[in-house]
């Protein structure tokens, strides 16, 4: 198993491809504490551990520092170490620039940019610590290419790549490896309401002719979180189906 001994952190992991890499990585050997505010993550937890793994579920808002402190703190005293942070919670609020209100420009920042930056500054210094982590970010295609309706999104997702690359500059001499993937379209609940005029033309323009599935991007994050990548470092990795070629 890839993931042996390891244990990992994963925002966002009630749902969606957060769900899909907790069950992966504990599937995989590691001990995983599933982080989200829905409370289906409670039963995430709960079929990680009726499965045999180990898994606990932290009910956290990301946009919380001093809560996803604790949270960390808990995880510790539970499992002893953290050796993998998934960065994967986020949220649209999709309206075009005329359209959009401060408000919601703001919110998207707030979980996708923010979030990212309370657990990643929150479980550093436990891998500092230990001389040894793998910080994996959620960023998107559309951070690459932009798209339409979407300025709090891709500016949200874009920043992630930059924070992404200067981590591993900083954290790379301490044994600490930061990577972003950025999803294409995916079968989650994020695209579920998507026109069915947008649905075909995404269709269209994926060489792969359809859309991902939340595992297509969990198998990433596993090869990224083990060994087999232990000199991948400030990458940022597309799981698209090609639409960006």
């Amino acid at each position: 198993m890839r993931l042996e001994g390891k244990v990992a952190v994963i925002t966002g992991a009630a749902r969606g491809i957060g769900k899909a890499t907790a069950l992966l990585f504990a599937k995989e050997g590691a001990s995983v504490a599933l982080v989200d505010l829905d409370e289906e993550g409670g039963r995430v937890a709960e079929e990680v551990r009726s499965s045999g793994g180990d898994a606990e579920f932290y009910r956290v808002d990301v946009r919380d520092y001093d809560a996803v402190r604790s949270t960390l703190r808990a995880v510790v005293e539970r499992f002893s170490r953290v050796d993998v942070l998934v960065n994967n919670a986020g949220i649209i609020r999709d309206r075009t620039l005329l359209k959009m209100e401060p408000e919601e420009f703001e919110a998207v920042l707030d979980v996708n940019v923010k979030g990212v930056f309370n657990c990643t500054k929150a479980v550093v210094p436990y891998m500092v610590e230990q001389g040894a982590g793998v910080i994996l970010n959620a960023s998107s295609v559309v951070a690459l290419y932009g798209n339409f309706g979407q300025t709090n999104y891709v500016a949200s997702k874009c920043a992630v790549i930059g924070m992404t690359k200067v981590w591993a500059r900083e954290l790379g001499p301490k044994g600490i490896r930061v990577n972003a993937v950025a999803p294409g379209f995916i079968e989650t609940d994020m695209t579920a309401n998507l026109p069915d005029q947008v649905k075909r033309m995404i269709l269209e323009r994926t060489p792969l002719g359809r859309f991902g599935r939340p595992e297509d991007v969990a198998n990433v994050y596993l090869f990224l979180a083990s060994d087999e990548a232990s000199f991948i470092n400030g990458a940022v990795i597309s799981v698209d189906g090609g639409i960006t070629i």
